[in-house]
This record gives C-alpha cells, sequence and structure tokens, in this order.
C-alpha cells in the first residue's frame, strides 16, 4: 500500500488522543454514525433471511479467495475478449505507472474519478499530479475533501467528518480554484450546497475525455464490472468519456451472475440502509456507438495475495466496502478516520492495513490495537468477518513476530519495538499461571500489600493506566475465602 497522503501520520494512540479533543468532531461522527447505523438496523430487520444471505455472501467469498487464481484468468480472458485491456499491477507503484502512461497516451491533463477505496490505497492522484495530470473527484463527499485539501475519514462518506457550515466555507473559498466557482451568497442549505456542486462538476463531466473508476465487484464469467452509488456521478464519469481506466483490488472478483445478486442485496441495506442503489452501473469491454471507445482494467495486488497467504487475516479480503463496522465501532465514534493513517478507517482498516502495508511502522503496529474488542463489527458485517479474531490474531504478530508472507516469499518479522515488557509480563504470567504454589504465594502478596499499590502504573503500564482505574486488589484470594468459609481445600 503507497498511501503517500498518509506518510509521516503518527500511531493511532497519538492521533486519536489528539482527534478526541476535537468536539466539533466528535459531534459530527456521533450525529452521522448514529442516523446510519439506526436506518441499517430497520432496513436489515425487513428481511427474513438475513442470517442465511449473509452466510452466502460469506460463502461466495471464500470460494472466490480460494480459487482466486482460476477467476482471475477466466476474468481477464472475458474482459479481453469484450475488446478491454487488462494490466497487472503487483504493487502501488506499478498500477500509478500504468494509469499515468494510459493517460499520458490519450494526451490529456485532467480526469474526472469516479469514488474509489483502490486508487486512494495507492496514492494515484499524488502520482497523477507528479506527472501534471489533475484528477477530479466527482462523489460530492470526495469532491468536499479534495477542495479542502483533507483526507477522506469514512469508506461510504469521506467527508463525515465536516458540518454543513465548513462544506460551505470550503466551497466558497477553493470552488473557483479546480473550475466553476460556487454562486454568491450560498449558504449552507443542504439544497443549495447540491446545486453548487451539481454545477460545478457538470462542467468537467460534459469536457471530460478521460475517467477513472474502481470497482465493487468484477464478474468473472463475464468481464462485467459493477459499481454502484447513490448519486449519479458514477453514472456520468463510466458513459461520457472517451477512455476508462479501472483501478480493481484482486479480491473483487466474483464467480458468477447469480453470486452478484447476493451482494446486491447485502451492500445497499449494509451501506446506505437502502433496498437497492439508486445507480447501479456495469459494463463489459467496449461497444460501438456505446460508452467509452476504450477500456483499461488494472487489477491491483499491492499485497493482497500475501494476504491471502494469511490463513486467519485472509478473511479481511472479503470486505465489501460497507463501512457498517466503522458505524458501531465505539473506538472509530471518537476517534475519527484520520487518526488510523490509512485509506481504510475504522475496524476493517485495523485488520487491513497492517496486512497490505505489513506491521513494521509505528503507525500500522499500533492498529491492531485501536479496537475495544466489543464485537459489534463483527455482528453488523454483511460477509460475517470476525474482525475481533483477526485483531487478535494481528496483535499477536506484533508482540511476538513470527513467520509472515512479504512479496511471495515467507519471512521472520522481529516484535515490534515497544512490547518487551508486554512479552516479559505474559511470560511471567504464564509461568505463574503453571505453578499453582507460585500463584497462591503471589495471591497473598498481592493482598498483603495491596495498601502500598499506586493509582497509576509506572514505566510501561502508564498508558494503560492513564485511561483506566487500577483494579483494587481483595483482602484475600478466592482460594482463601473459600478455605476460610467452608473450610474445605482448593487443591
Amino acid at each position: 500500500m503507497s498511501g503517500r497522503a498518509y506518510l509521516g501520520l503518527p500511531a493511532f494512540p497519538q492521533a486519536a488522543a489528539q482527534s478526541t479533543r476535537n468536539a466539533t468532531l466528535r459531534g459530527n461522527l456521533r450525529h452521522a454514525t448514529h442516523t446510519i447505523r439506526d436506518k441499517r438496523a430497520r432496513t436489515v430487520a425487513e428481511l427474513d433471511d438475513w442470517q442465511r444471505l449473509r452466510a452466502a455472501g460469506a460463502a461466495i467469498k471464500t470460494r472466490a479467495l480460494r480459487h482466486l487464481d482460476h477467476y482471475l484468468e477466466q476474468a481477464e480472458a472475458a474482459v479481453t475478449a469484450a475488446g478491454g485491456q487488462v494490466h497487472w499491477a503487483a504493487d502501488a507503484a506499478e498500477a500509478n505507472r500504468i494509469v499515468t502512461e494510459l493517460v499520458r497516451a490519450t494526451g490529456e491533463t485532467e480526469v474526472v474519478k469516479v469514488k474509489s477505496m483502490a486508487t486512494q490505497e495507492i496514492g494515484l492522484n499524488d502520482a497523477l499530479a507528479e506527472a501534471g495530470i489533475t484528477a477530479c473527484e466527482t462523489d460530492l463527499a470526495e469532491l468536499i475533501v479534495q477542495l479542502g485539501g483533507d483526507l477522506p475519514s469514512h469508506i461510504l462518506v469521506p467527508a463525515i467528518h465536516r458540518n454543513r457550515s465548513e462544506i460551505r466555507d470550503i466551497f466558497r473559498e477553493r470552488m473557483a480554484d479546480w473550475g466553476r466557482p460556487a454562486p454568491d451568497g450560498l449558504t449552507d442549505r443542504p439544497a443549495e450546497l447540491a446545486e453548487a456542486a451539481r454545477l460545478h462538476l457538470r462542467e468537467k463531466f460534459l469536457r471530460a475525455r478521460v475517467a477513472v473508476s474502481g470497482a465493487n465487484f468484477l464478474v468473472a464469467e463475464t468481464g462485467t464490472l459493477v459499481v454502484v452509488e447513490s448519486e449519479g456521478n458514477g453514472r456520468m464519469c463510466l458513459t461520457l468519456p472517451e477512455t476508462l481506466i479501472s483501478v480493481v483490488g484482486i479480491e473483487k472478483v466474483v464467480p458468477t451472475w447469480q453470486d452478484l445478486e447476493v451482494f446486491l442485496q447485502l451492500l445497499p441495506r449494509s451501506s446506505t440502509a437502502e433496498r437497492m442503489n439508486p445507480y447501479t452501473s456495469m459494463w463489459t469491454g467496449t461497444t460501438d456507438g456505446d460508452g467509452p471507445r476504450n477500456f483499461h482494467l488494472v487489477l491491483l495486488d499491492n499485497g493482497r495475495t500475501d494476504t491471502l497467504a494469511d490463513t486467519v487475516g485472509r478473511q479481511a479480503l472479503r470486505c465489501i466496502r460497507c463501512s457498517a463496522c466503522l458505524n458501531v465501532c465505539p473506538v472509530y465514534e471518537r476517534a475519527g478516520g484520520h487518526a488510523y493513517g490509512s485509506a481504510y478507517p475504522g475496524p476493517i482498516g485495523a485488520i487491513l492495513t497492517p496486512q497490505l502495508r505489513g506491521t513494521e511502522s509505528e503507525l500500522d503496529a499500533s492498529l491492531p490495537f485501536a479496537s475495544s474488542l466489543c464485537g459489534a463489527c463483527y455482528e453488523v458485517c454483511p460477509v460475517a468477518i470476525d474482525i475481533p479474531e483477526v485483531l487478535v490474531h494481528l496483535r499477536e504478530r506484533v508482540v511476538e513476530g513470527g513467520e509472515v508472507v512479504r512479496g511471495g516469499t515467507k519471512v521472520t518479522i522481529r516484535p515490534a519495538k515497544g512490547h518487551a515488557a508486554e512479552r516479559a509480563a505474559m511470560r511471567a504470567a504464564r509461568w505463574t499461571l503453571d505453578h499453582p504454589g507460585a500463584l497462591r504465594t503471589a495471591q497473598r502478596l498481592a493482598s498483603r500489600t495491596r495498601r502500598l499499590h499506586p493509582r497509576r502504573l509506572p514505566g510501561p503500564g502508564r498508558a494503560w493506566s492513564d485511561t483506566r482505574a487500577v483494579p483494587e486488589v481483595p483482602a484475600e484470594s478466592f482460594r482463601d475465602w473459600w478455605r476460610r468459609t467452608r473450610g474445605e481445600s482448593t487443591e
């Protein structure tokens, strides 16, 4: 994962400590996430077979990942037969180079973009800018983020951290720098803000000759790509330009159209709380006189094959980017998306990013700990990703190190820095629990010295007790209480 825009950001604990002090941010997040998740709950409750549908989605994605090589080759053949060109990108740098060269070949210096997590992941906009090409976001929330010189903070609603007044000010101050200026006297009424964006974007749609998109799904049997959206900007980008370039993660493949039917029920209910998406756009290669004349599909790996090699962590690749886990997460609600330092915030980002980028940096090593392990994310996930299980798995990797796959090769990574005391404590606890006599002695010693225990832990334990009360040690252990009250041996 490139994520050049996120380079240099602090580890999650430091970033979260700062963002949680922003009362406006917390208010925006609380209102938005509660509204979305309440609507989702009502929409999901309409289906009696939701759990069976969820299990079917998980099974389909698991089967597709198990036979990913077969389905990708099938998709490539189908896209090529339909008049498209397929490019394989091993990492972010290769994907950015391919897209840049394709745009340069058209002679254009501006492209319009459909909202795409994959292009955010690889830092495509920055790469195009370095080549003198301007990438214009057309999704309303992405437009707000781009005009504000900001970073997305939510998978579904990238500008969720902004309120209407902030958006009005961004439009007034920055819209003219990118094209048509905001109307005079623009207020923060939603209808006026939407109209300002519509007028601004309409000019770009009508003159654009190149578009860049992602895809929600890639149907292997026909090579059909699918984008679901709520605004119609995607439909404009996918049909008007002469050249369409789609950057798609290899995990987005689904075997058949029948499989797609399942996800077109799961995704809208889990993401926008709608029974179906207002716009579902599908395209297969090129067709004379209809849509783009040239279609390029860039299949992106960028750590996905390495993730697939992890038998526990690979379930993160089932993700369909609905963002339901973000909307129920108490940590995300308070810390916001920017604290995760990645294109993928929230619970799914806490397990996906460290697998795509590795856990070598302080930021990436901190992400598996950005959770309370409450399990709410697993309960709402439409493809049943057991996020808490993967979080614990990745925490073990950070603390203990061990064997992982990097670039298709097995390597042994060292434990992350800052966990030596934790490893020592766990080893001591394991030894003590394996020796009942030592455990009894430790319990009695702790009880007899309890008045001397500090309210805050020193050294490495300080970070834990800064936000928690140190539990009081009881006057006697359970073993001693049982012996005193029952007069029976606990052996």
